[in-house]
C-alpha cells in the first residue's frame, strides 16, 4: 500500500507573498517598522498604498522603499536580506550607532522577524538551532525584540520534515523571553495572549483549527472572530 502523505503536506498553505500581504495589512497607519532578514523583507512590497508606514533597516536606513527587482540599483542601498532597495522621499541615512539607538530606545512601533520556534509564552528563538555546524546569525535581533512596541513573527508552521515550530517551550537558544505579540504562519495567524496562551485569530482558507492544533506542540485556543485568510 502507498504511504499516506503527512498532514502538513496535505493542507493548502499560504505562499510567502500571501503571508507578507496579510502582515502588511495588519500594520497600523503611521507606524515605524523594522523588517528582519528573510521572509519579513517581502512585506515592503505589500504595504497598502493608502497608509504611511516608515520602514527602518538596522544598517542605518529610515524611509526604506520597495525592493528593486529590475533596472538600475545602488549597491550601497540594501535591506536586511542584502537586496537592493529604493528610498522614499525624505529618507535618511545614519551610522549603526544612531540606528541601534533608535532600536534600543523604543522608537519602533512594530518589528517583523523570522523564527525557528515560538513558545506558548511568546518566547522567540530565531538566531541559532544550537547545532555544532549552525552559523550564528543574531545580528540586531536581540535589540529589536527588546526595543519594539510590538513584535510580529513570520515563519512556516512546521519545519521541512514536519516538526512543529510553535512549541510549549523553546529548545533552541533564545532571542528574547515573552517578546512575541503575533505569529503569522502559512496556515494561521496566532496571537500571544497577555500572560501566555495562544489564540488562533485567522486560518488559511481550507484549513481547519483541528489541523493547525495537530501541527502545533503547544495548546491553542480558537477566537470567536477567527478570520479566513485568502
Amino acid at each position: 500500500m502507498p504511504r499516506e502523505m503527512p498532514l502538513f503536506q496535505q493542507l493548502p498553505r499560504l505562499s510567502r507573498h500571501d503571508m507578507a500581504r496579510i502582515v502588511a495589512a495588519d500594520i497600523p497607519d503611521g507606524s515605524y517598522v523594522n523588517l528582519g532578514i528573510g521572509m519579513p523583507t517581502l512585506v515592503s512590497d505589500q504595504l497598502p498604498p493608502d497608509r504611511e508606514i516608515i520602514l527602518h533597516s538596522e544598517n542605518g536606513i529610515l524611509g526604506m522603499g520597495r525592493v528593486i527587482r529590475d533596472g538600475a540599483a545602488d549597491p550601497d542601498l540594501i535591506n536586511a536580506s542584502k537586496e537592493p532597495i529604493a528610498l522614499l522621499a525624505g529618507a535618511s541615512i545614519s551610522d549603526h550607532a544612531v540606528s541601534f539607538a533608535m532600536m534600543r530606545g523604543g522608537h519602533l512601533d512594530v518589528t517583523v522577524l523570522g523564527g525557528f520556534q515560538v513558545s506558548a509564552g511568546g518566547d522567540l528563538a530565531n538566531w541559532s538551532t544550537g547545532e555544532p555546524d549552525a552559523i550564528p546569525a543574531v545580528g540586531g535581533a536581540m535589540d529589536l525584540v527588546a526595543g519594539a512596541a510590538r513584535l510580529f513573527v513570520m515563519m512556516e508552521h512546521v519545519t521541512r520534515d514536519g516538526q512543529p515550530k510553535i512549541v510549549e517551550h523553546c529548545s533552541y537558544p533564545l532571542t528574547g523571553l515573552g517578546v512575541v505579540d503575533r505569529i503569522y504562519t502559512d496556515l494561521a495567524v496566532i496571537d500571544v495572549q497577555p500572560g501566555g496562551g495562544l489564540l488562533v485569530t485567522g486560518l488559511a482558507e481550507g484549513v481547519s483549527f483541528d489541523a493547525v492544533a495537530a501541527l502545533s506542540a503547544a495548546p491553542l485556543m480558537l477566537s470567536e472572530q477567527c478570520r479566513v485568510l485568502r
